[in-house]
């Protein structure tokens, strides 16, 4: 990956949780909502914004939704704040990357607890 295309995802990221931390209004947006990471097309056109957050399945969906609606607000503020001669379009997706390591350790600490210390002593 392109060293600009690195830094520019990096800063739509961060721009982003800044948003939401502190201008979003939305109640749907309300609970805390992570980026995890931006991935942008080589032609700065397009940018996919993966999030996360707890919350049940119909939380997640609202959420998303909120998200989705507030894309112009979004890349109206990019706009102003990034110096690009494009900003990219915005699209929102569930990042699970943190539910399925949640679940690894959880199914590592159970066969842990499962094995038996002794027979393994040699």
């Amino acid at each position: 990956m392109a060293h600009r295309i690195e830094r520019v995802n990096n800063l739509i990221r961060h721009e982003i949780s800044q948003l939401l931390q502190r201008q979003v209004k939305d109640p749907r947006l309300d609970n805390f909502i992570a980026v995890t990471e931006v991935s942008t097309s080589p032609d700065l056109r397009y940018a996919k914004v993966f999030v996360s957050c707890m919350g049940s399945q119909e939380e997640k969906q609202e959420m998303l939704s909120g998200l989705v609606a507030a894309t112009g607000f979004f890349r109206n503020k990019l706009a102003r704040r990034l110096r690009l001669r494009r900003i990219p379009e915005l699209s929102f997706e569930w990042d699970d990357s943190i539910e399925r390591g949640t679940h690894l350790l959880q199914l590592i600490d159970e066969v842990s607890a499962d094995t038996d210390p002794e027979r393994h002593s040699d």
